[in-house]
């Protein structure tokens, strides 16, 4: 399967920024990957240690701030993202080990759902909120036919392209739970783990089994996890998202307790 150029772009931009992050490398004790509440700003607005990853050929850029929101009667710092038909990421680099570290907790809400967007079409690739998770994939288990595809896009000058990322993502119309590959490319597997508009305007909890989900989505056990970004996007679709993304917490064991909002999603 082909790479569109586009999304050779987006994925060497997404891997090329994870990779000079600032500050990163190790987790932090509290194992907070996006301690958000506690953050401070950046000159951009951002959180520290996270940076906005840009795809060259989309001009409107998906702006993200942190900013204060009421969760559950208290004012807690989260990041905002707006999308005005554009796209735009942001990122840090981590180094976390599934096997230790098993279970991806977070929170976050969306004000709407893309009317048009479809997980399964080139055209629909568009989320209201999503979070990628890029593992440190070895290149030589490729087969042979993905074998030749990265060595093609070598050739051209995208040699930080992931290889393997699952996507957490905010559906508009795909079931709930639902496992398929991105439109554009079976390196990236995405998994529904919000579906329409049944909960928009509600904060949600979310708690991901990732060792599970890297199982069910690639077929054997994940590699270490490299990097991760939360991402709003509507480039393809044209129409307009924003979206609220609260702390994202690695957990070493299956049994935790979250007390963050009454909706929760699990796995």
């Amino acid at each position: 399967m082909s790479l569109s150029s586009r999304w050779i772009l987006a994925l060497s931009s997404l891997a090329l920024g994870l990779l000079l992050l600032l500050g990163t490398g190790t987790l932090p004790e509290d194992r907070y990957i996006g301690h958000f509440s506690a953050a401070e700003a950046d000159s951009n607005g951002h959180p520290t240690a996270w940076t906005p990853i840009s795809f060259g050929d989309v001009d409107m850029k998906t702006r993200y701030q942190l900013v204060e929101r009421s969760v559950q009667g208290d004012t807690v710092s989260v990041v905002q993202a707006d999308s005005d038909g554009g796209a735009a990421g942001l990122g840090r680099e981590v180094r976390l080990e599934p096997r230790q570290y098993p279970i991806l907790t977070w929170r976050w809400k969306v004000e709407n759902v893309l009317e048009t967007g479809n997980a399964r079409t080139k055209d629909g690739d568009d989320y209201p909120a999503r979070i990628y998770v890029t593992f440190d994939y070895d290149p030589g288990n490729f087969g042979f036919l993905d074998r030749a595809k990265y060595e093609a896009l070598q050739a051209l000058g995208y040699g930080q392209i992931p290889t393997r990322a699952l996507n957490y993502i905010w559906a508009s119309r795909v079931e709930k739970g639902t496992v398929l590959q991105n439109p554009f490319t079976d390196w990236v597997q995405m998994i529904a783990v919000e579906s329409g508009s049944t909960n928009v305007g509600t904060w949600v909890v979310e708690r991901r089994n990732i060792q599970a989900d890297y199982r069910k989505a690639f077929g054997e056990a994940p590699p270490p996890i490299n990097g991760i970004a939360i991402m709003t996007d509507t480039d393809n679709t044209g129409e307009s998202a924003t979206a609220y993304y609260g702390d994202i917490v690695a957990e070493p064991r299956a049994e935790i307790k979250v007390e963050l909002s009454p909706t929760e999603s699990t796995q």
